[in-house]
């Protein structure tokens, strides 16, 4: 039988019990999810590049499905909320956001695809698809030289990425989507980096790989 859980009391003079005040809110440490959102974001990014850039046999995307769920979509946004409880509007707006995408490229895919492609109008579609998360990503770059150097080269190469995807498809030019696959792989191991930068400074209690933090 499990005891249930009893708040911490103390006793008044008059020996009435009292519960024990909870501690502040600004005493609870806060994990840095920055790492965790940039490897979902990284993983996600490098397994649908490697399709995109015809590394990896077509019949094989299916895969990218449930990482973009849970990983890419979940997770990411799962940091996004823990970057709003610790004040940073900037990965809070660009992990809940690429998570939303991810999400979405997943409800698009199981629920509606069929009918885009049914409409002879998938290719033009998605292109304009891709191409609104490239002017999302165009801010955010701008918001991003307020960072640091390595991150700024994410979003920069990001950004290409989504325009390429997107005019590929609107296009239908298959060199154009391979030629954004490969720029989305240099995305994926620039996240990668951030992330695996993050992690380290985090266990070891110091920098170990640079970021370049750029000048305020």
């Amino acid at each position: 039988m499990s005891v249930p859980y009893t708040p911490a009391v103390g006793q008044k003079p008059n020996g009435v019990a009292q519960v024990a005040p909870a501690p502040p809110s600004a005493d609870i440490k806060i994990a840095d999810p920055g790492p965790l959102g940039l490897g979902a974001f990284a993983l996600t990014t490098f397994i649908l590049s490697m399709f995109n850039a015809e590394l990896v046999r077509g019949a094989g995307e299916p895969i990218v499905f449930g990482v973009a769920l849970m990983y890419g979509g979940f997770a990411q946004i799962l940091a996004g909320m823990w970057e709003f409880r610790s004040g940073n509007t900037f990965g809070a707006t660009a992990f809940t956001s690429y998570g939303a995408f991810w999400l979405s490229f997943w409800a698009y895919v199981q629920f509606y695809a069929a009918d885009v492609t049914k409409a002879d109008a998938a290719g033009k579609a998605v292109g304009l698809y891709l191409i609104a998360w490239g002017i999302f990503t165009a801010y955010m770059l701008i918001a991003a030289l307020r960072t640091n150097g390595a991150l700024v080269g994410v979003f920069a190469v990001l950004l290409v990425t989504f325009m390429l995807l997107g005019i590929g498809e609107a296009g239908g030019h298959t060199d154009i989507v391979k030629a954004g696959g490969y720029f989305g792989l240099v995305t994926a191991a620039g996240a990668w980096y951030c992330s695996f930068a993050g992690v380290l400074s985090s266990t070891f209690g110091r920098p170990i790989l640079p970021l370049m933090p750029l000048k305020r």
